[in-house]
């Protein structure tokens, strides 16, 4: 009898846990099912780009199905309830599907799981900003790729004023993208020839621009020389969008023309609703074997955990090869190997400074990142990788 595998969420980090244990192991050996919303891959990554270029981010975004092995079942629905007592995930699916039952015209397909991995993401939560929620075309952001669009076309139609780009919450997804915006943000106003009549600010609720002192030590001085104001200690309380302002907690405000919020985010609610996460939804996960604490046999990675590393693509890369490890392991029966079954924290990112140059990012748990000064290289390296992705990333071959 095959061990049932189910993984809910089809991203970077779900998909390549599908993809590695599916090579690894036979389909007498386990079942693995992956349940996605929407059964389409987003690249989110490519998202911070699309104000800058015009493109229609169609690039961006391929079918689940064809990233996947063979062996690996794509459930294309919305989750429902997640039962850790029952051993057992429901989904509203589309006809057809094994398991479904009908309920007052809903259809339920059901599916028992020995291993659940749960690579749920984050979920934007501007309801948590007051001023956000309902004022969609007063406030811009790029994390979406709707968002991304509908704030590019607010920068082709802007002939200078005052621009503002605030954090909303902490934490975010991918840290490094605020400050990679206002570079790219300000080479693009230059090549437009508006520059000089548009002013950036920065508001951070930090003590300094980023989280980790080193990367900060690096940002701080290429904003100065570009004349991009900042602000610390800004913990965003209230967005008027009437008045066109941003409160702060400690009593501050920051006027703007156009607004850049990086909106608060939370876990996805179907794990607030199983009781898995704690009251922002993150999942309490242990930091080394990735199991989601007190549920054996649960495993969690990606944006959904609690884990003090970076909500980031690059952490899911890592992540997902311990997981694919311990759950080879666990169908066949033996001890995980400690060296591929053992995540340290690793983390390794790119940060575009603008004007085709960018630094690199590489640490874990116990060891800091030191950056490398901003080059052409690093910068040419993360559009290869950008180009690459589809090919390499979600097969788990790096």
């Amino acid at each position: 009898m095959p061990q049932r595998i189910v993984i809910v969420g089809g991203g970077v980090g779900g998909t390549i846990v599908a993809n590695l244990v599916a090579r690894a192991l036979r389909p007498d050996e386990a079942m693995i099912t992956l349940i996605d919303a929407t059964g389409e891959h987003a690249y989110m990554p490519g998202w911070l780009y699309l104000p800058f270029n015009g493109s229609e981010g169609i690039d961006l975004t391929r079918p689940e199905r064809g990233l996947l092995n063979k062996h690996v079942q794509l459930v294309t629905g919305e989750v429902q309830r997640i039962d850790v007592s029952a051993r057992e995930v429901t989904v509203h699916a589309s006809p057809g599907m094994a398991g479904m039952r009908g309920t007052g015209g809903a259809i339920e397909a059901r599916y028992g799981y020995d291993y659940l991995v749960l690579a749920t993401g984050a979920r934007l939560a501007p309801e948590d900003l007051s001023g956000l929620s309902g004022s969609e075309d007063a406030w811009h952001h790029f994390y979406s790729l709707d968002g991304a669009l509908r704030l590019g076309s607010a920068l082709r139609v802007l002939n200078g004023g005052r621009i503002v780009v605030a954090i909303g919450g902490i934490p975010y997804r991918c840290p490094p993208a605020p400050l990679e915006f206002l570079f790219l943000l300000d080479e693009w106003l230059r090549k437009r020839g508006i520059r000089e009549r548009t002013e950036i600010e920065y508001l951070s609720p930090l003590p300094r621009v980023f989280p980790i002192e080193s990367v900060a030590e690096v940002a701080t001085p290429l904003l100065e020389q570009r004349d991009i104001h900042y602000r610390v200690f800004f913990n965003t309380d209230e967005v008027d969008t009437e008045r066109r302002v941003v409160r702060s907690l400690e009593g501050e405000a920051a006027e703007y023309d156009l607004l850049v919020m990086i909106p608060p985010h939370r876990g996805a609610r179907i794990v607030e609703e199983a009781g898995l996460g704690d009251e922002q939804g993150w999942i309490a996960t242990d930091r080394a074997t990735l199991e989601v604490k007190g549920h054996e046999g649960i495993y969690a990675l990606g944006d959904a955990t609690d884990l003090p590393v970076s909500k980031s693509g690059s952490a899911a890369h890592f992540e997902a090869k311990v997981v694919a490890a311990r759950l080879i392991a666990a169908v066949r029966g033996e001890e995980p190997d400690p060296q591929h079954a053992t995540y340290d924290g690793e983390v390794m990112c790119f940060l575009e400074t603008g004007h085709n140059a960018a630094t690199q990012l590489v640490f874990n748990y116990e060891n800091p990142p030191h950056p490398p000064r901003p080059s052409l290289f690093y910068h040419m390296e993360k559009m290869l990788f950008n180009r690459a992705y589809w090919h390499i990333v979600p097969q788990g071959l790096v």
